[in-house]
């Protein structure tokens, strides 16, 4: 063979196999994993804040696919919508994406209960489920991830105690929600904070709202069965969906004189303890924090990596004198302080807890 004609043969060889190095690279780049959302509501903002982190977390993901050679992920959305509609929706959804046979499956419940025959469909067909905010109560999920709920509660419960005397019965209203895990847990932890701290209290009567026109009708309830100034000492509000809507009822009322506290960090709920605007204490959630953690593993699971089965996103005491300390629902978990109210434990840590 001549010298010119085996350096062009060297030369094509060269570029066959640089071509299919880069082609090799691109298909990587390129590939897909596909996984299933199941979104609860637009209509609370707190939840909101969540899907805001999750699929900002997706988009991080895929850029970082072009350099490290992992697969990009195509999220499959759906959104179940609020009430009983939103329950049975959901359940309907969850089947759908078991059909399209997803990579994975992250989702936040609408109920404990509801989505039990769904995951133990996909358990069935070895599709991973990741649920993030609320728990399912049957089937086995790959991991869950959370607000620290009922530290939340018993944050809200201590800084109560620390402004009554321990020998006042507080005279209690509580608008909760028993249909998911998180409400449940606010309020075990609400009430047994109470009791470590010594308060004495009595349940004047309960109401059920966590979204805004639950939240509106609960707080006209209120004022129409306890009209008199004084009648009650405290409300607690599970969340802010339902809870904000109560505190315009009372303001709208006159009612200045009950203190409410609250769960959630919604930034009018922010506002409302800025102005002294009947909410004294808010547990703010990390909202975007825990989106961006049911991504994270939702991704793993998708793609043979472990991952932990049980996360805990601490919560944050947002009152008028740690205001300054907290910089919203996607912004970064502060350092350790003390408290600015008596309690049993002095310390705010923001640690997050998992689980193996």
């Amino acid at each position: 063979m001549k010298r010119n004609d085996l350096f062009s043969f060297v030369l094509i060889i060269y570029c066959l196999v640089n071509y299919q190095n880069a082609m090799a690279q691109n298909n990587s780049n390129h590939k897909k994993i596909h996984i299933g959302v199941l979104y609860w509501s637009m209509n609370i903002p707190g939840q909101v804040a969540m899907r805001d982190g999750l699929e900002l977390e997706a988009d991080m993901i895929n850029d970082r696919s072009l350099s490290n050679g992992l697969p990009r992920v195509e999220l499959l959305k759906r959104v179940a919508g609020d009430g009983q509609k939103g329950i049975e929706k959901q359940i309907s959804q969850m089947y759908e994406l078991i059909k399209l046979k997803p990579d994975a499956i992250i989702v936040q419940p609408t109920d404990n209960v509801a989505l039990v025959d769904p995951l133990r469909e996909a358990n069935r067909q070895n599709i991973p489920v990741i649920a993030y905010d609320q728990y399912i109560s049957g089937g086995e999920l790959s991991g869950f991830i959370t607000s620290d709920n009922e530290q939340a509660g018993y944050l809200n419960g201590e800084y109560v105690a620390s402004h009554f005397p321990d020998d006042q019965k507080i005279k209690l209203i509580l608008v909760e929600y028993p249909h998911v895990s998180s409400t449940v847990e606010r309020l075990n932890g609400f009430l047994d904070s109470l009791s470590d701290h010594g308060q004495l209290y009595e349940i004047l009567k309960t109401y059920k709202a966590v979204q805004p026109e639950e939240g509106r009708r609960a707080g006209l309830s209120i004022l129409k069965d306890f009209p008199e100034h004084g009648s009650i000492d405290v409300i607690f509000t599970v969340n802010d969906g339902g809870g904000l809507s109560v505190v315009d009822a009372l303001v709208s009322g006159g009612r200045d004189e009950i203190m409410v506290v609250s769960i959630d960090g919604d930034p009018e709920s922010v506002k409302n303890i800025q102005a002294g605007r009947l909410t004294q204490i808010d547990s703010a959630q990390f909202c975007g924090a825990i989106g961006s953690e049911a991504m994270i593993s939702g991704y793993k699971v998708a793609t043979n990596q472990p991952v932990k089965k049980h996360i805990l996103i601490p919560v944050f005491p947002v009152t008028i004198k740690t205001l300054s300390l907290y910089s919203g629902w996607s912004g970064d978990i502060p350092q350790s302080f003390r408290k600015p109210w008596t309690a049993n434990d002095p310390i705010w840590t923001g640690k997050i807890i998992t689980d193996k």
